[in-house]
């Protein structure tokens, strides 16, 4: 991944100049000398992953100042170590294989800070707690009073609301934890403010600023009180720390529990209401997580927080851990707890563990071997984090190795380069303060400009959100009419549709009253699930009139329910089966196609004329005892010649026995 690392350095003071040099995909550039408002800019412009810097109290009182200007995503890394355990460049060139020169030129210090920087040797500064404000708020003044303001004014708070929904419902699909206050007006909200648990790059793309409408959010990082420094690299960390195994419970009250790399619990700790700060910093102070691990699958938006920060392996059960599992856990470890929090923490940390215990029983063992023993934890958390042992055995012993001591310099040093140095500083401190002087006359020039001009903007502002205020109405009440439009088109289609029904069905009631028509019981399909349907809708009784509209798929068994039933007669929009009709046939249950009856239906209403129906039955009736009497004829028929050919048979054998007899 090609990144970009700006390294500084500092040439001098009052005012503070820097020397600026970029390295990007291995690649030097010097960008040349820089005042601290040029050289926050320039970042700003370019958006580098690192700056990096031999010392940051080389800021001085700008240090706070210059942390608020970084963008997002930009770190400011101390290359030189944390405070109280920092080595110079030259000896950090050396150990990674840089090449140093004239240490005085403050151009090669910060091509230095960038190579090393390059290499992840530093620790990053951290400046901010990763908890962020955002306050949305109306962005305009109501006025003064009057029936338009009181409109316009619950329509912000309108705006406000949903705006504070939307933010909501955006940090709820990131799955990022955060707390809300907010207070109600006039149906709406005059404001909302979300504390979130996460930092300000975690939040890009999710929450963005927004200024100068109607509505306004407004995005505040929460400083730490003092300067925190975290390693860029895992490993960094591992060597100056014991690692570690963090199970968390996160919620209202907070769990964290923490064990060591041999099973042994460290700590035990629950708080209510503890952000985010307060769960790194107490962590930190115990040792450095090789492992974060959670109770629950998925794991939570806090616990990956947690494991981000730390760089740290995230460890997530295949599934949710039941209580009476977590209980089992506690009772091997023969650990009590104080609350349920604090179980469920340490119950994560300890499955995690039993996850990599083989593992780690394993390094051990070749440890034991090799004599390493004594930096065991080392090297097992080195292999968690994906160093093959090979590799963090080596890592191990070249650290217990003694540092080359650094030379000592020479007692006289040629002081005359320095001298004629100092002389050009001069000379270009007062270059700069003349051209200082003239920068100062044009931005009180400037700035005169702008007030002027922010007057004019104030009053052509206003005009302009009243014609918008106009439009928008209008343009609201334009959408509103096509609405009802379109509804109303919909609904005369419906009466129109509704009343052709309508009189077809007083139709049918007057052929029904009049008893010239038969009402049939509708069924959408010939199933089991819809016969149920009507028996417990409208009945099913002997003597009914069954219309099916598709019998497709119906079988035996459902044919010989109907005759079970006692049905007077079966119609059908389409043909039936012919296992329906082969049983309805042996029953002697008249079916009938709607077509040959002319069934007349409207939704689930049918009727069929009373006398149509009748004659119908009657003579299908008839024709089927027709043909019963034809083929009871042949069956008897068919009898008669098979007990005379029978008959022929048996008189030949007695005459061919009485032959053989004589």
């Amino acid at each position: 991944m090609l990144i970009l690392i700006i390294g500084l350095d500092v040439i001098g003071e009052n005012p503070k100049r820097f020397a600026v040099v970029s390295w990007y995909n291995g690649k030097l550039e010097r960008k040349g000398e820089f005042t601290l408002y040029r050289l926050i800019r320039f970042i700003q412009a370019k958006r580098p992953d690192i700056v990096a810097i031999d010392s940051v109290t080389e800021l001085g009182d700008d240090l706070r100042k210059f942390l608020r200007a970084l963008p997002p995503g930009t770190k400011l890394v101390q290359v030189t170590g944390r405070p109280g355990e920092q080595r110079s460049l030259q000896s950090l060139a050396r150990e990674h294989g840089i090449r140093t020169t004239d240490r005085f030129d403050p151009y090669e210090e910060a091509k230095l800070s960038a190579l090393l920087a390059s290499k992840g040797v530093g620790y990053e500064v951290l400046a901010f707690e990763d908890e962020v404000i955002v306050k949305v708020t109306r962005g305009r003044s109501h006025g003064k009073g009057g029936w338009s303001q009181d409109r316009y004014r619950k329509r912000v708070h309108n705006l406000v609301r949903d705006k504070v929904r939307e933010i909501e419902d955006r940090l709820k699909r990131a799955d990022i934890p955060f707390d809300l206050e907010t207070e109600e007006k006039d149906y709406g909200l005059a404001r909302g403010e979300f504390r979130i648990y996460a930092s300000r790059e975690e939040l890009a793309g999710i929450v963005r600023p927004m200024r100068g409408g109607d509505v306004e959010v407004r995005i505040y990082p929460v400083e730490r009180a003092e300067l925190g420094f975290a390693p860029l690299k895992g490993e960094e960390a591992v060597r100056e720390r014991r690692s570690v195994i963090v199970g968390i419970d996160p919620g209202i009250t907070v769990g964290i529990a923490v064990i060591d790399l041999s099973g042994n619990v460290v700590a035990l700790y629950s708080e209510r209401n503890m952000p985010v700060g307060e769960v790194f910093r107490f962590i930190s102070e115990i040792g450095h997580p090789v492992v974060v691990a959670t109770d629950v699958s998925p794991a939570p938006g806090f616990v990956e927080k947690i494991a981000r920060s730390f760089k740290a392996q995230l460890f997530v059960p295949r599934e949710s851990l039941r209580v009476e599992e977590k209980n089992e856990l506690l009772r091997n470890l023969g650990i009590k707890v104080d609350d349920d929090h604090q179980r469920d923490a340490l119950a994560a940390a300890y499955k995690a563990y039993l996850r990599l215990k083989p593992k780690l029983e394993h390094v051990e063992a070749k440890l034991r071997e090799a004599g390493l023993s004594k930096r065991a934890d080392e090297v097992k958390a080195l292999v968690i984090q994906g160093y093959n042992l090979g590799e963090a055995m080596q890592k191990v012993a070249r650290r217990e190795r003694p540092r080359e001591e650094e030379p000592e310099e020479q007692a006289s040093v040629d002081v005359r380069p320095y001298v004629r140095k100092i002389r050009e500083l001069e000379e270009r401190i007062a270059l700069l303060e003349r051209e200082n002087e003239e920068l100062r006359g044009i931005i009180r020039e400037q700035r005169r400009t702008i007030e002027r001009l922010e007057r004019r903007i104030a009053d052509y502002d206003e005009e302009v959100r009243r014609k918008v205020l106009r439009e928008r109405e209008l343009e609201a009440k334009v959408k509103r009419i096509e609405v009802l439009e379109k509804q109303l088109r919909e609904a005369k289609a419906v009466i129109e549709r509704l009343s052709r029904d309508l009189v077809k069905v007083k139709r049918m009631n007057v052929v029904e009253i009049r008893g010239s028509a038969v009402p049939l019981k509708v069924l959408r399909v010939l199933s089991w699930r819809e016969l149920e349907r009507i028996e417990r809708e409208i009945g099913l009784r002997r003597g009914d009139v069954l219309f099916v509209i598709n019998p497709a798929g119906a079988g035996k068994a459902i044919a010989e329910e109907l005759v079970e039933k006692g049905i007077k007669a079966l119609i059908t929009e389409k043909p039936l089966p012919g296992p329906v009709k082969e049983v309805l046939r042996e029953a002697h249950v008249p079916f009938f196609t709607s077509e040959e009856l002319d069934v007349k239906r409207v939704d689930e209403f049918a009727v069929v004329e009373r006398e149509t129906l009748e004659r119908a039955i009657e003579e299908l009736l008839e024709r089927w005892k027709k043909e019963d009497e034809e083929r009871e004829a042949e069956k008897f028929l068919k009898l008669v010649e098979e007990y005379r050919i029978e008959r022929i048979k048996e008189l030949k054998r007695k005459a061919e026995e009485e032959l053989r007899g004589s």
